[in-house]
């Protein structure tokens, strides 16, 4: 099956619907991609963070899928900010990858004791180096992004909490009238946004999974949704997403739900900003 892809740059699209390893270590991480592969994904999220490169990196070897069939993202943690330490920190994450470049790398969390033009012309060097093919950021609020424009390098993405239950309408607005595609992490509300009853009631007009129908929703959005999984049977119904379309309407129902609940809150977040 085709996955529809976002246009990122001239020479780059992103695949709309990617399998997310937050929290997959060791075989269990090995054996999710593995499969997810097999299902079909090609395009696979990760971060230094999640310390389980190698084993992405295992797993995408293993396939023996052509790396130009694959979109490889990965992130930039917050204590390599600094320009050097972000040139080591990327070198260090391919070589862990086992790979040439990345397709996407993304700034992971904001700090604004570190310049941004510093991290951002580092970015842009290693695109220039073909290390990567594109940058961006996550965790981004309209305030810090406005900043990050302010600049005039051209990033292209920004991941970020989105689900029905946190459906940041402003921000993807924002993003989409600057031209940066915005990434859903978390996009099932770490399973809470199964149980409300509009998703449920969806899920039963369609005869699909709620989790089906919220990942229909953020697609419908032309949102990338990187949803994750370690049980086969889950793997293989995320994927069935793609297999059919929720109406306007179901779409109107969702967008209605009143709730605005964040899931993921570290201390160090900047989000009031």
């Amino acid at each position: 099956m085709n996955i529809r892809r976002i246009k990122l740059n001239e020479n780059l699209s992103i695949p709309v619907l990617g399998f997310g390893t937050w929290k997959l270590t060791g075989d269990e991480c090995y054996e999710a991609i593995g499969f997810a592969l097999e299902t079909g994904y090609n395009h696979i999220d990760t971060a230094k963070a999640y310390g389980n490169h190698k084993e992405v990196g295992k797993a995408i070897k293993d396939s023996g899928i052509k790396r130009e069939e694959l979109f490889i993202t990965s992130k930039l943690w917050m204590s390599d900010f600094r320009y050097e330490d972000a040139k080591k920190a990327l070198h260090n994450t391919l070589e862990e990858l086992g790979l040439d470049y990345l397709d996407l790398y993304l700034m992971h969390w904001p700090d604004r004791s570190i310049s941004l033009e510093e991290t951002f012309r580092a970015l842009k060097e290693s695109q220039d180096e073909g290390l990567i093919k594109s940058f961006g950021v996550s965790n981004f609020t309209i305030h810090h992004l406005q900043d990050a424009l302010k600049l005039g390098h051209k990033f292209v993405n920004n991941q970020v909490e989105f689900h029905p239950s946190l459906n940041q309408k402003d921000l993807l607005e924002f993003c989409q009238n600057n031209e940066i595609s915005l990434t859903a992490y978390s996009p099932i509300g770490r399973g809470k946004d199964l149980e409300l009853e509009v998703i449920k009631k969806l899920s039963e007009k369609h005869s699909r999974p709620a989790s089906q129908i919220i990942l229909n929703w953020l697609i419908s959005k032309d949102i990338i949704a990187i949803p994750k999984a370690s049980k086969k049977e889950h793997i293989e119904d995320n994927f069935k997403t793609l297999e059919f379309s929720l109406t306007p309407q179901d779409i109107e129902e969702i967008d209605a739900i009143q709730e605005f609940e964040r899931m993921v809150l570290p201390d160090f977040n900047d989000f009031d900003y």
